[in-house]
């Protein structure tokens, strides 16, 4: 009788685990994940691994900059995702997208009032870079 407690008991606990969602992934993290190597922990594109490029990574720290004062959210998202390259200095850049498919869709405004389903994690990251922004 104990043991079909306890097993009752595990069953229920193993099914609380599973549904409990996985913790929120932010963009500090993933930008030490998969970028910090090349762009540099300041974003400015001295990151360890610049040195063996043929391009300079980007300057992170200037997107608003480059745009007018403007953080261009949508196309980062697109140029992190690897829906939009920007000839040899971005073919040098790897596509995150598949990467960045885990967790949850969002909704984003891309432009025109057009709300597009978008993964969390590619937002969190776009979102801090334009934290990055000088």
């Amino acid at each position: 009788m104990m043991r079909a407690g306890w097993t009752g008991a595990v069953a229920g606990l193993a099914g609380l685990v599973a549904c409990t969602p996985a913790p929120e992934v932010t963009g500090r993290a993933l930008y030490q994940d998969f970028c910090v190597s090349c762009h540099g922990a300041s974003g400015q594109g001295d990151g360890p691994a610049a040195a063996g490029l043929a391009h300079r990574p980007a300057d992170l720290t200037a997107i608003a900059a480059r745009n007018g004062g403007v953080f261009p959210m949508v196309r980062v998202m697109s140029v992190i995702d690897g829906y939009t390259r920007r000839g040899d200095r971005a073919s040098s850049m790897p596509e995150l997208g598949a990467a960045l498919q885990e967790g949850p869709l969002v909704l984003v405004e891309t432009g025109d009032g057009v709300m597009t389903p978008t993964p969390s994690n590619l937002v969190a990251l776009a979102e801090y870079l334009r934290g990055l922004q000088r």
